[in-house]
């Protein structure tokens, strides 16, 4: 039996991905690196998943990145969960290949993006027990504005039922052999690579095993651009300020 700290008895592994050189931010900095609320972006997500049931954690980064972040990321905030920093490649795929690889004695593993900060020990939690359940999940929201599908001369061509619609976030939870299986298939051929943007389309474009959508959060944004900076610094110090309240509520009880 492998040491956990799910409770459950399985590994449970975790790629953060986290090489990705942020041009909408319109600095010169990479967005992970870039500050919020007195630390790097980046630690804001590993804090988030050290606190959890996550055993091990993979950190995929840019090439030539790896000494820097395990000096200045992982060793600097006391990151223990991470097991691994390694190197990403071209298309975020590449990435996710490069840290599944690295942990493959995982049973269960949670995908997610570095650039989402406010990921919470819930969603996450979440996360897990239904890659567990399900053997593939992803965190989503249903969609919140009407969605037009354009033709090719720019046209609202189509309304989709904004019911059915979900927008989704990550992590993205799998089955480790089921996952990893799907990308070595997908890997081993450049013609199935092609319109890959997330790891569910992976397991759907060469598996006939179904995505369960889990509940997210509106909470759960990826930065990207300068607004969002803005918002995730706004959230973060709104959550601080309710531990807070809650702190305080709580000891104002046990006196």
């Amino acid at each position: 039996m492998n040491d956990t700290k799910d409770g459950h008895g399985y590994k449970i592994g975790a790629v953060v991905l986290a090489g990705g050189q942020g041009k909408r931010m319109q600095s010169s900095v990479q967005k992970q690196y870039m500050m919020l609320r007195g630390k790097p972006l980046i630690v804001h997500t590993l804090e988030a998943f050290d606190r959890s049931a996550v055993d091990e954690i993979v950190l995929v980064t840019g090439v030539g990145e790896e000494t820097y972040v395990k000096r200045e990321i992982v060793n600097a905030y006391g990151i223990a969960g991470v097991t691994a920093v390694v190197a990403g490649g071209k298309e975020r795929y590449h990435s996710v290949y490069e840290g599944l690889k690295a942990m493959p004695d995982c049973d269960y593993v949670l995908i997610h993006d570095g650039a989402r900060p406010l990921v919470s020990e819930e969603i996450i939690r979440r996360s897990i027990e239904g890659a567990i359940h399900y053997r593939a999940c992803v965190a989503a929201v249903p969609v919140k504005d009407t969605i037009k599908v354009a033709d090719e001369q720019g046209f609202a061509a189509a309304t989709p039922e904004r019911s059915r619609l979900w927008q989704i976030q990550t992590p993205q939870a799998f089955s480790y052999p089921l996952i990893r299986g799907a990308y070595d298939v997908m890997m081993a051929d450049e013609k199935l690579q092609a319109g890959i943007t997330d790891d569910a389309m992976v397991l759907e474009s060469i598996t006939e095993d179904k995505v369960k959508l889990i509940e997210g959060s509106y909470e759960n944004l990826k930065v990207t651009t300068p607004e969002d900076i803005v918002l995730a610094e706004a959230l973060l110090s709104r959550r601080e300020k309710l531990r807070e309240a809650s702190a305080k509520q709580e000891t104002e009880i046990q006196v």
